[in-house]
């Protein structure tokens, strides 16, 4: 029988459009319609939709990925298998716990908006992150040590994401290209904060409160740890990986890893944007990979999941 995951994504594929294929399904269009009501500062969810600067901006982008993919599972979940697996990408994860069933969509979305709140408070200069490849991990770990800087995520063999202080970044960038690999490049990320990195610590002991005051639950469906890609389906266990996650790096590629080696012959992201589904598929050819952000309706996601699953 064809093993099936689902992909929970990060911040970074916001988009004005991003709950329009949810908003055909009845139930999950009443989820997004009291997610987007939701007031953070002076500016509703509704409102950050509609504004480029507010789209990108951490504290309305955790709430929001985290929201649209719940919408997306909601659509959804009485027309799929239930997953084998479930792993979340960086914020992903706490909307991977709420697909798992170990607590409320309502939950995951206001962790989700309290955790964007603490990391925010801990930017007393800028922050940048910055995704470097053609370098193997070692090397970059040790450019990171170098410069101050932090691997904040791991996404493959010779690809990471460093995180650090802007001035930081600035000054490290010209010496990437010294750097002993192959096809060497950088892109700065749309995340102006220092996530998965010591310079989160702050928002530690607020978010471990809030954890240990959200009721969860003992599920069957394991989810991946992202720092260590550990299968979890006790709720103690939920708590420590989430809270560990903010300061600590995402082994990204070990999750990918991890559901090659489960036996996962196919997997959906949930949305919005592509980029774990892409990503899986890269690094591991044999599982088939889709994200919702591929079709134009539901139906046609739950078609093509009806065929993986029968092949």
């Amino acid at each position: 029988m064809n093993k099936f995951a689902l992909l929970c994504p990060g911040q970074g594929a916001q988009s004005a459009d991003m709950f329009a294929l949810a908003k055909q399904h009845d139930r999950a269009a009443s989820f997004i319609q009291d997610a987007l009501s939701h007031k953070i500062e002076q500016h509703t969810l509704a409102d950050a939709l509609s504004s480029n600067r507010l789209l990108f901006e951490n504290r309305n982008a955790q709430p929001l990925i985290v929201a649209a993919t719940l919408a997306n599972w909601l659509a959804l979940r009485d027309h799929l298998p239930a997953p084998d697996l479930i792993a979340g990408y960086s914020v992903g994860e706490i909307a991977a716990h709420a697909v798992s069933g170990s607590m409320d969509v309502q939950a995951a979305l206001q962790l989700a908006t309290t955790r964007a709140a603490l990391m925010q408070a801990c930017v007393q200069e800028p922050q940048r992150m910055l995704a470097v490849s053609g370098v193997a991990i070692i090397d970059i770990q040790q450019f990171a040590i170098n410069h101050d800087l932090y691997v904040a995520i791991i996404t493959a063999d010779n690809k990471a994401i460093v995180a650090g202080l802007a001035n930081k970044i600035s000054a490290a960038i010209p010496d990437i290209a010294s750097l002993p690999g192959h096809d060497i490049t950088h892109t700065e990320i749309a995340v102006h904060i220092a996530s998965h990195t010591p310079l989160m610590q702050a928002a530690a002991p607020g978010f471990a409160r809030l954890l240990n005051d959200t009721p969860m639950r003992e599920t069957e469906i394991a989810v991946l740890a992202g720092i260590n890609a550990e299968k979890i389906t006790l709720s103690a266990i939920t708590r420590s990986s989430l809270l560990a996650q903010l300061t600590q790096t995402i082994q990204w590629q070990a999750c990918m890893d991890a559901m090659a080696e489960n036996g996962i012959s196919y997997a959906l992201e949930l949305g919005p944007g592509p980029a774990l589904s892409k990503m899986l598929q890269a690094r591991h050819p044999q599982i088939t990979c889709r994200s919702v952000a591929d079709f134009r309706s539901l139906e046609g996601v739950i078609a093509w999941v009806q065929r993986q699953c029968d092949s």
